[in-house]
């Protein structure tokens, strides 16, 4: 429906106003009506059309030229284009008296059509649409309607401090591209527009979260100036006979428990015609954007970048030469590395300890001190990764010691997910809270042109805990549940449900996740471990059949019925951890399987993968034949009772496509085997995937982690368009 205005008139003099393009003027014939007029006729100059509407009658074009003055008469008046001279439109009502035909008065309106319209990417295309209908709604699904707009929370000049949207400048050509197009039409007489305003506004209670540059025509990007945002939510914007002021819109702020994300933008046109009082508005017309939210993206999509951090252990390095050291009776060489540790940096501190161990001469304890050194750092396994991501066809991101600081937890960090828009679109780095370590390489690092970057802070005095590092935050692949579709999956969070002591993400966190909404959040119990993350015990894998994935579950059941057939073939003797561990802490077969106290421990460690597992089927619509349960022993770590893995976490894998890199578990050998990576061979590889199993024991299991927990994936974004989504 078509916006109206009122108008009343007058027998006394001509009135005047500007009719806007689009809108339908109603007159107040009674209003004006002189005492004793029974009937009017209306006339009008060409390029007026009227309709006059009898509330007893149909609506029909006025072919009659008199019509009774009754109260529910009305006349509609409408014009089809802009005019070139003030007031060149005309339309006279005349008023009679019963059976005269010489009019006893006659009210003058003058008209000077406008054309106003604020216009945007309403249809999701990619350009500006004009004069979209409905401009005033966002709506979802293939058939909705509504602007889109990207937080500009990249860094398109590396030279500036923060984010682009965190200053009032246009950096470049490529930040323009970051923000979305906003079109203001105006047509019109020129001297009309020096006798009304147009106002373009946003709320006061919305204006902190965009912000609007203005183009200047013949100028550099770089000069085009903020209109609108935190520090003003209305400027004066001049109209002309034939113009186009181009608008270009950022956001500020992501979609958020106190933000819907949506924003609307607002061009009033105000008549003044006096000075004594403020402008009156008459006309109206508006714009209505979508912030867009984050997305994580599932290991179902092509990777593009793999991370791994680089370290070197020296602390671990340091303590078992002085250990080995004081064994063989060193005590002047003790003194020495201590004084030395004191003294270095870490990264210097393996090389300096060896060259003072080669004085020694004794050729056995330099060998071990260099297989020590070896092994404090994860060369062998930065490697591994290098040769995956070779496979796979993506590319590797090491982050070095002097970046990581010795924190090799580098998925616990940060998620990268990415933002979307018709016209855009760029990965963005979701930065934990956790704040150690590596705290600063999501934001030195990976923040740069078409790299964005978001982070939530709790309060002050809140103190991370492990639930609120990111391998506790994973997304499921797209699912349908119970007739309702989840293209983009369900993020899944680990939380407490089985304790009375409990943990749980921050707040601020989850408020945030919750309030992307295309990726509704699922809360498992991930406060059974002692780590608490939710990748310790599950992960999705692709797959070409069913629902294009597998839920692949950690399963002490399952590890005990291999582990009992090894022992009924006559393995019972095969040794855990053989040639990994000294042989006083390897362990055979029957003795895992005759450990009551490890036994009833994984009964309850199942017990709570198996509430998970009831909670994945019913929240992502899945079945027995959608899962695979990947043998896994978990210990209990006194005095909480929570779980560790006991031997490498297999299900806790890197997956780049088919290529999956699984820790390596050192499981019992059988006709020179591991049987454990055998049952998982024999699991996965029908699936048509790859499974290339790596040694992270030393450098990360020994500290309750695997390979998931030390890498980080950039992905390829989804093809599924958020915004097409039919939501509730």
């Amino acid at each position: 429906m078509s916006q109206q205005r009122w108008v009343r008139l007058s027998t006394e003099k001509p009135t005047s106003t500007v009719y806007v393009l689009g809108t339908e003027l109603s007159l107040d014939v009674c209003g004006s009506a002189p005492a004793g007029a029974t009937t009017f006729h209306v006339h009008k100059t060409l390029g007026v059309n009227y309709v006059v509407h009898d509330t007893k009658m149909s609506k029909i074009p006025s072919l009659v030229t008199g019509w009774p003055l009754d109260v529910g008469v009305e006349v509609i008046v409408t014009m089809h284009k802009s005019s070139w001279r003030v007031n060149d439109g005309q339309v006279t009502i005349s008023y009679y008296q019963a059976n005269e035909e010489t009019p006893m008065a006659t009210a003058v309106l003058q008209l000077t059509c406008v054309e106003v319209s604020l216009d945007t990417d309403s249809s999701r295309s990619g350009t500006v649409t004009k004069r979209v209908a409905d401009k005033r709604t966002w709506t979802w699904g293939p058939e909705g309607k509504g602007a889109i707009l990207l937080v500009n929370c990249d860094r398109d000049r590396p030279r500036t401090q923060g984010l682009d949207c965190q200053d009032e400048k246009v950096e470049s050509e490529e930040d323009l591209k970051d923000m979305s197009v906003m079109i203001l039409t105006t047509r019109g007489p020129v001297d009309i527009f020096k006798k009304y305003q147009l106002v373009l506004h946003v709320s006061v209670s919305e204006k902190d979260k965009v912000r609007v540059f203005q183009a200047q025509e013949g100028r550099e990007v770089s000069q085009y100036k903020a209109v609108l945002g935190p520090r003003n939510a209305s400027c004066e914007v001049k109209g002309s006979r034939d113009q186009e002021a181009v608008f270009y819109v950022e956001g500020l702020a992501f979609p958020d428990v106190d933000f819907s994300g949506l924003v609307s933008f607002h061009v009033t046109l105000l008549e003044n015609p006096s000075k004594k009082f403020p402008a009156t508005p008459i006309f109206s017309d508006s714009v209505v954007f979508r912030v867009a939210p984050w997305i994580m993206t599932p290991n179902t999509l092509p990777p593009r970048t793999v991370y791994v951090c680089s370290i070197s252990d020296s602390d671990e390095f340091v303590d078992e030469v002085l250990e080995l050291a004081e064994s063989r009776g060193y005590s002047c060489l003790v003194e020495a590395v201590e004084e030395l540790h004191r003294e270095s940096e870490n990264p210097g501190v393996v090389t300096d300890v060896c060259r003072l161990v080669r004085k020694t001469n004794d050729r056995d304890f330099v060998v071990a001190v260099s297989k020590l050194a070896r092994e404090s750092k994860n060369t062998d396994f930065v490697g591994a990764v290098k040769e995956l991501t070779w496979k796979a066809g993506c590319a590797l991101t090491v982050c070095e010691g002097e970046k990581n600081h010795g924190d090799r937890w580098i998925q616990d960090e940060m998620e990268i997910g990415y933002v979307q828009a018709p016209h855009k679109g760029f990965p963005v780095v979701f930065d934990s809270p956790r704040n150690r370590e590596l705290k600063d390489f999501p934001f030195k690092d990976l923040l740069g042109p078409d790299f964005g970057y978001v982070k939530r802070e709790p309060a002050t005095d809140q103190v991370a805990s492990q639930l609120d590092s990111f391998g506790n935050l994973e997304v499921s692949p797209p699912v349908t549940v119970k007739g309702k579709q989840y293209p983009l999956g369900r993020i899944l969070i680990g939380s407490y449900i089985s304790r009375a002591e409990n943990r749980e993400m921050f707040k601020v966190v989850r408020d945030f996740l919750f309030a992307q909404q295309v990726q509704s959040p699922v809360e498992l119990d991930s406060d059974w471990l002692v780590v608490g993350h939710v990748d310790e015990f599950l992960t999705f894998v692709p797959a070409p059949d069913r629902k294009g994935f597998r839920l692949l579950l950690a399963s002490p059941t399952a590890c005990y019925k291999l582990l009992k057939q090894k022992e009924q073939e006559g393995y019972g003797d095969a040794l855990m951890f053989e040639g990994k561990l000294d042989t006083c802490s390897q362990v055979k077969i029957k003795s895992i399987l005759a450990d009551r106290d490890l036994k009833s421990s994984n009964e309850y460690f199942q017990k709570c993968i198996d509430w998970n597992r009831d909670i994945l089927k019913e929240e992502l619509g899945l079945t027995e034949e959608d899962i695979i349960d990947l043998p896994q022993l978990f210990t209990p770590e006194d005095p909480s009772g929570q779980a560790a893995a006991y031997f490498p976490n297999m299900v806790n894998m890197l997956v780049l496509e088919r290529h999956l890199g699984i820790p390596k578990p050192f499981g019992p050998m059988v006709n020179r085997q591991c049987c454990l990576e055998k049952e998982v061979r024999w699991l996965l590889e029908p699936l048509g995937l790859s499974c290339t199993f790596i040694d992270d024991y030393k450098a990360y299991h020994q500290k309750h982690g695997e390979i998931h927990c030390g890498t980080n994936v950039c992905r390829q974004p989804f093809s599924f368009k958020w915004w097409n989504m039919t939501m509730p």
